[in-house]
């Protein structure tokens, strides 16, 4: 894990924002074959913005389901391992806290989930 020095806090409800991390991670590791990695970052980002993002070396999300990560009841993962609702709640959270979410993926390399929240102060 890496964060930023002198990041900001970000506003929101902590445990609501404890669970966005919690899914992402529990995701990725998932994902993520033994001898893989999984990194969590943290860096500010210009306009008063934070930046979270959870990258690993899984399989990757095929192009054709990237798009449709964040709806409720889809799921990658094989019958009874998840109920494709991680991603959905996670995306949910981060709107609440009017934020944005996204993935970028490779098949076969891996995926990385940005989360970006407001700061604390910022627009206010």
């Amino acid at each position: 894990m890496r964060v930023e020095p002198g990041l900001p806090p970000v506003r929101g409800h902590a445990e609501q924002l404890q669970q966005v991390i919690l899914n992402l991670l529990t995701n990725a590791i998932d994902a993520t074959p033994s001898g893989g990695w999984v990194a969590m970052t943290t860096r500010a980002l210009p306009g008063g913005e934070v930046e979270i993002a959870v990258a690993d070396t899984g399989a990757g999300i095929p192009a054709a389901d990237r798009k449709r990560v964040f709806e409720p009841f889809f799921s990658t993962k094989e019958p009874g391992r998840g109920t494709g609702l991680g991603l959905f709640i996670t995306a949910e959270i981060v709107r609440e806290h009017e934020g944005r979410i996204e993935v970028e993926s490779d098949e076969g390399r891996g995926s990385t989930f940005r989360v970006v929240l407001p700061a604390a102060g910022a627009g206010a």
